[in-house]
Order: C-alpha cells, then sequence, then structure tokens
C-alpha cells in the first residue's frame, strides 16, 4: 500500500512574518484559501499551506499529511496499533477529508483522503 505525502503545513503563530520569510529564502509564493489558510506554492508539487496556530496550542509546527484511500480503515488500523486520533475525521470542501492522530511516539501525523473525481 502507497501512501505518498500529499500535502503540508506550518502552523505559526504569526502568518505574515511567515510568509516573508520563506517568499525571501526559497522565492515561495502564496494564495488565500479562506479566513484562516493560505495555500503555498513551492514550484513543485505537493504544496503546502500556512495556519494560525489554534488557542491552546503551544509551539509552532509542521504538519505532513499522507494520502490514504480509505480514512475510516486507516484511522482504526492506528488506533489499534496505538495511536490517539486528536482532529477526527473533517471534510475539506472540493478536496476529500483529513483526520490527524499522535503516533506512539507523539507525534502528530495527518492522513488524508481524496474525493472521488466525478464520472464522465
Amino acid at each position: 500500500m502507497s501512501s505518498p505525502i500529499e500535502h503540508w503545513e506550518l502552523m505559526v503563530s504569526d502568518v505574515e512574518r511567515t510568509k516573508a520569510f520563506y517568499a525571501r529564502v526559497f522565492d515561495w509564493t502564496f494564495q488565500p484559501s479562506g479566513p484562516e489558510y493560505t495555500l503555498i506554492d513551492t514550484g513543485t508539487p505537493p504544496g503546502g499551506g500556512i495556519m494560525p496556530r489554534p488557542p491552546g496550542v503551544e509551539m509552532s509546527a509542521l504538519n505532513t499529511y499522507f494520502r490514504v484511500s480509505d480514512l475510516d480503515r486507516t484511522l482504526r488500523t492506528a488506533v489499534e496499533a496505538g495511536a490517539t486520533v486528536i482532529v477526527p475525521r473533517m471534510e475539506v470542501p472540493e478536496v476529500g477529508w483529513f483526520a490527524m492522530f499522535l503516533d506512539p511516539e507523539g507525534i502528530a501525523i495527518g492522513v488524508m483522503q481524496l474525493r472521488e473525481p466525478p464520472s464522465p
């Protein structure tokens, strides 16, 4: 079973400062995607995103999302193997669904199931 990286994001305290830093260091470009999210274009897929650090989250982080074919089955298997779900299944409109869990070492892992494209 293949589970490539589908998306990654920076969860930060200062979105504008972060954008300015990565634009200068790597020439990344940015596009707003809703009131609290900015897409990152590095020039090569997969793309990324930047979001403000949610209340109660003490540290900035780099989140990685792996593509899976069955999100619910992956979450069940992860929990059976010792993971703890920290973000339950949530929809990303027009994209699919994602969730996050902590692995047994406490590392946050994201999983994403893409929406099937409509049949022609």
